[in-house]
């Protein structure tokens, strides 16, 4: 029982990615979360090739992945009061191939603002709404993260734990 990590960050030191890497750490089996590669390999959406039916390879693969997921698990920074055009673009290309549909999803973000990027997931929650996913009714916003991850990793034991607390609701709630 997968869930597939997107993140929405490109940067090396990424916040987001941190949280992800914690978030696979802190999974326990039956239950794996996988990270996908990055989203910087995708293509830009074109709806011309996804109507051509010969997908991008890096395009195929995101789609094999969340196709295989029984749910998704989003960390996203926050830029200009919404997600990064990196995971919009990958979302469009999912939306496509119907793999959000019905599918929990959890919603994290990591920013070093004391909001901790609650509107990036504002946003997220709405387009992924309209895809038809099942997102999770709480999301895991962790403000002033910088001061919160040491070496790639969240170490902070409250944040730790409310990150456990969000997989576990990742995995208890039925795929649609």
């Amino acid at each position: 029982m997968n869930i597939l990590a997107l993140c929405g960050s490109l940067r090396k030191q990424s916040l987001n990615a941190a949280v992800l890497r914690t978030a696979a750490e802190l999974c326990a089996p039956p239950h794996e979360v996988r990270i996908a590669p990055s989203l910087g390999r995708l293509p830009f959406f074109e709806q011309d090739v996804e109507e051509a039916g010969v997908l991008p390879p890096a395009v195929a693969e995101l789609r094999e992945r969340a196709g295989a997921a029984v749910g998704v698990l989003i960390a996203t920074p926050e830029y200009a009061r919404g997600t990064s055009g990196v995971l919009k673009n990958a979302l469009e290309w999912l939306v496509g191939g119907g793999q959000p549909y019905a599918r929990p999803v959890a919603l994290v973000s990591a920013s070093p603002s004391a909001l901790g990027g609650d509107r990036a997931q504002a946003w997220l929650r709405e387009t992924l709404t309209m895809m038809g996913a099942d997102v999770l009714p709480e999301g895991l916003p962790i403000p002033r993260a910088a001061a919160k991850v040491t070496d790639g990793r969240l170490v902070d034991g409250p944040a730790r734990k409310e990150l456990a607390d969000l997989l576990r609701q990742l995995h208890e709630r039925p795929a649609g």
